[in-house]
Protein backbone atom coordinates (compact mmCIF):
# COMPACT_ATOMS: atom_id res chain seq x y z
CA UNK A 1 0.00 0.00 0.00
CA UNK A 2 0.96 3.29 -0.78
CA UNK A 3 1.59 5.69 2.27
CA UNK A 4 1.83 9.57 2.03
CA UNK A 5 3.23 11.39 4.97
CA UNK A 6 2.61 14.69 5.66
CA UNK A 7 0.45 17.74 7.00
CA UNK A 8 -3.35 17.70 6.06
CA UNK A 9 -3.78 21.46 5.31
CA UNK A 10 -0.73 21.91 2.74
CA UNK A 11 -1.28 22.18 -0.68
CA UNK A 12 1.59 20.72 -2.03
CA UNK A 13 -0.20 17.63 -0.71
CA UNK A 14 -3.59 18.86 -1.22
CA UNK A 15 -2.64 18.68 -5.36
CA UNK A 16 -0.26 15.55 -4.92
CA UNK A 17 -3.60 13.51 -3.34
CA UNK A 18 -5.25 15.01 -5.80
CA UNK A 19 -3.61 13.99 -8.14
CA UNK A 20 -3.42 9.84 -6.81
CA UNK A 21 -7.06 9.94 -6.42
CA UNK A 22 -7.52 11.34 -10.17
CA UNK A 23 -5.24 8.97 -11.52
CA UNK A 24 -6.57 6.00 -9.46
CA UNK A 25 -4.30 5.56 -7.41
CA UNK A 26 -5.21 3.83 -3.80
CA UNK A 27 -3.05 5.62 -0.74
CA UNK A 28 -3.52 5.87 2.68
CA UNK A 29 -2.25 9.47 4.21
CA UNK A 30 -0.59 9.57 7.96
CA UNK A 31 -1.01 13.19 9.17
CA UNK A 32 1.94 14.00 11.08
CA UNK A 33 0.08 16.06 13.85
CA UNK A 34 -2.85 13.73 13.80
CA UNK A 35 -1.24 10.51 13.55
CA UNK A 36 1.97 11.28 15.30
CA UNK A 37 5.50 11.01 14.39
CA UNK A 38 7.95 7.58 14.88
CA UNK A 39 11.07 8.03 15.88
CA UNK A 40 12.36 4.79 14.20
CA UNK A 41 10.56 5.44 11.05
CA UNK A 42 11.98 9.32 10.87
CA UNK A 43 15.63 7.78 11.80
CA UNK A 44 15.34 5.50 8.56
CA UNK A 45 14.24 7.88 5.93
CA UNK A 46 17.81 9.96 7.79
CA UNK A 47 19.05 7.38 6.69
CA UNK A 48 18.05 6.70 3.53
CA UNK A 49 16.98 10.01 2.26
CA UNK A 50 19.47 12.47 4.30
CA UNK A 51 18.21 14.54 6.61
CA UNK A 52 18.95 17.65 4.65
CA UNK A 53 16.93 16.35 1.88
CA UNK A 54 13.90 15.45 4.73
CA UNK A 55 14.35 19.41 6.84
CA UNK A 56 12.34 22.10 5.29
CA UNK A 57 14.37 25.29 5.97
CA UNK A 58 11.97 27.66 3.56
CA UNK A 59 8.97 27.32 5.96
CA UNK A 60 7.79 29.51 8.97
CA UNK A 61 8.53 26.48 11.11
CA UNK A 62 12.67 27.21 10.20
CA UNK A 63 12.10 30.63 10.42
CA UNK A 64 10.54 30.14 14.54
CA UNK A 65 13.73 28.50 15.64
CA UNK A 66 16.06 29.84 17.39
CA UNK A 67 19.45 31.05 16.07
CA UNK A 68 21.77 28.37 17.19
CA UNK A 69 19.27 25.91 16.54
CA UNK A 70 19.52 26.70 12.89
CA UNK A 71 23.36 28.07 12.69
CA UNK A 72 24.43 24.68 14.36
CA UNK A 73 22.44 21.59 13.20
CA UNK A 74 23.13 18.35 12.35
CA UNK A 75 22.19 15.25 11.71
CA UNK A 76 21.34 14.33 15.49
CA UNK A 77 19.67 18.21 16.02
CA UNK A 78 17.35 17.71 12.59
CA UNK A 79 15.72 14.58 14.15
CA UNK A 80 14.89 16.24 16.92
CA UNK A 81 13.93 19.47 15.77
CA UNK A 82 11.74 17.04 13.26
CA UNK A 83 10.00 15.40 15.92
CA UNK A 84 9.18 17.69 18.03
CA UNK A 85 7.65 19.94 14.63
CA UNK A 86 6.68 17.49 12.26
CA UNK A 87 5.67 20.67 10.22
CA UNK A 88 9.15 21.22 9.42
CA UNK A 89 9.59 17.87 7.21
CA UNK A 90 9.36 18.53 3.38
CA UNK A 91 6.29 16.84 2.20
CA UNK A 92 4.96 14.90 0.69
CA UNK A 93 6.87 12.00 1.28
CA UNK A 94 5.58 9.31 -0.88
CA UNK A 95 6.48 5.99 1.05
CA UNK A 96 5.42 3.24 -2.33
CA UNK A 97 6.77 0.25 0.17
CA UNK A 98 9.85 0.27 -2.21
CA UNK A 99 10.73 3.73 -2.88
CA UNK A 100 10.44 6.86 -0.79
CA UNK A 101 10.50 10.21 -2.74
CA UNK A 102 10.30 13.86 -0.78
CA UNK A 103 8.45 16.63 -3.05
CA UNK A 104 5.42 16.45 -5.72
CA UNK A 105 5.86 17.39 -9.33
CA UNK A 106 3.23 15.26 -11.53
CA UNK A 107 5.98 13.96 -14.15
CA UNK A 108 7.74 12.18 -11.18
CA UNK A 109 4.90 10.85 -9.66
CA UNK A 110 3.79 9.22 -13.17
CA UNK A 111 7.17 8.22 -13.73
CA UNK A 112 7.37 6.13 -10.54
CA UNK A 113 3.48 4.83 -10.35
CA UNK A 114 4.58 3.85 -14.20
CA UNK A 115 1.17 6.15 -15.07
Amino acid sequence: MITMYGIKNCDTIKKARKWLEAEGIEHQFHDYRKDGLDADQLKSWVSELGWEVLLNKRGTTWRKLPDDVKNNVDEASAIEVMLENPAIIKRPLLDTGNVRTVGFKDADYASLLGQ
